[in-house]
């Protein structure tokens, strides 16, 4: 039992984890590791990654505790579309969840970027002050949610966290990504030479994620962000939506849900 969880925690650390990976990690013989992950594929619990390479949980996990519910689920429900977009605008997508008062990366395509700022993302934790991942969840989560966000933000020694009149930065902030109906990072912080554009996903009333593309500040025009970039982040998040209330819906018998820019209440 405990190899097997040691199986699961390293698997729920990544996108994709290979036998190999998992070898060296959990230091499990090869046929030890292949036994446990059938055992764990037939359980529902783990499935073959993309295109047949390596293995990844599922969002059956949320059975075991009720710690995963948000990362497994929301990045299973995405995992196609964010795919997807980076297949076919090339730049890097995300998908983060709200882990305390930060977003936390759940999901990451860079690995499969030809042009990615980054390498490897899954499992940082960002601001949501100034980070455009934690901005689009900060500026459409309800408002009950942001004034819990906002104490905790108030105790945070972390300047990203909480900025001089952390209160009017965070009105602002809302304001402007609402009438937006987008996020972008803080251009004050590092690094520089990129941006990253995002987007809520919701679960009904609630915002369940964010969805963003990362790409290198002189490579996108304000053109191209907001009439190529912007509308493919709306259609991917209103499938990824959907698709969540789908997998949330089989489990837990919930109903519908809403798209922040597409008129979700607040």
């Amino acid at each position: 039992m405990l190899r097997a969880l040691s199986i699961l925690r390293e698997l729920n650390r990544q996108q994709n984890t290979t036998v190999d990976q998992l070898h060296r990690v959990t230091r499990l013989p090869k046929p030890t590791v292949m036994r446990l992950l059938g055992t764990l594929t037939g359980a529902g619990l783990v499935m073959k990654g993309e295109r047949g390479i390596g293995y990844r949980v599922t969002s059956d996990v949320q059975a075991l505790s009720a710690g995963l519910q948000g990362g497994p689920l929301v990045a299973e429900a995405g995992r196609p579309w964010a795919v997807e977009l980076t297949r076919r605008l090339r730049w890097p997508a995300a998908i983060a969840v709200r882990d305390g008062s930060r977003i936390a990366i759940s999901l990451s395509t860079a690995a499969s970027s030809p042009v990615s700022p980054f390498h490897a993302t899954i499992g940082m934790r960002h601001s949501m002050v100034t980070r455009a991942l934690g901005r689009a969840y900060l500026a459409c989560c309800p408002e009950a949610e942001r004034r819990s966000l906002l104490r905790l933000l108030a105790a945070s020694p972390d300047p990203e966290d909480n900025p001089p009149k952390l209160d009017r930065v965070v009105r602002t902030l809302v304001l402007t990504v609402r009438r937006q109906g987008y996020a972008l990072r803080d251009p004050k912080v590092e690094p520089r030479n990129s941006n990253t554009v995002a987007v809520p996903i919701w679960l009904e009333d609630a915002v369940a994620g964010t969805l963003g593309l990362s790409f290198f500040r002189s490579a996108v025009s304000q053109h191209a962000l907001v009439e190529e970039l912007v509308p493919a982040l709306h259609q991917a998040s209103r499938e990824i939506s959907a698709a969540l209330l789908r997998l949330h819906s089989g489990m837990r018998n919930t109903g519908s849900s809403s798209f922040c820019t597409g008129g979700a209440p607040h």
